[in-house]
């Protein structure tokens, strides 16, 4: 009897991990597609305000003063 409940207790003990492992690949496949949507929405951002950006920056490098270099030794 005790034999049968071990052999009752693996089966349900590999069934449960079995469960788990397939919901974990499931997360994962979400979070790639995640990740993915992101990256899209960061490209749109990027090319939406990338003249924006570049336009702002060349404004604040031609204000800011001339330096001499150090010469390199």
């Amino acid at each position: 009897m005790f034999a049968l409940y071990l052999s009752v207790q693996d089966w349900f003990a590999a069934r449960l991990k079995a469960a788990k492992d397939a919901q974990s690949g499931a997360s994962a496949v979400e979070y790639g597609l995640l990740i993915g949507l992101i990256a899209v929405a960061i490209i749109a951002v990027l090319i939406a305000l990338g003249p924006k950006l570049a336009g702002l920056f060349s404004d604040v490098s031609d204000q800011l003063p001339a330096t001499d270099a150090p010469a390199a030794p």
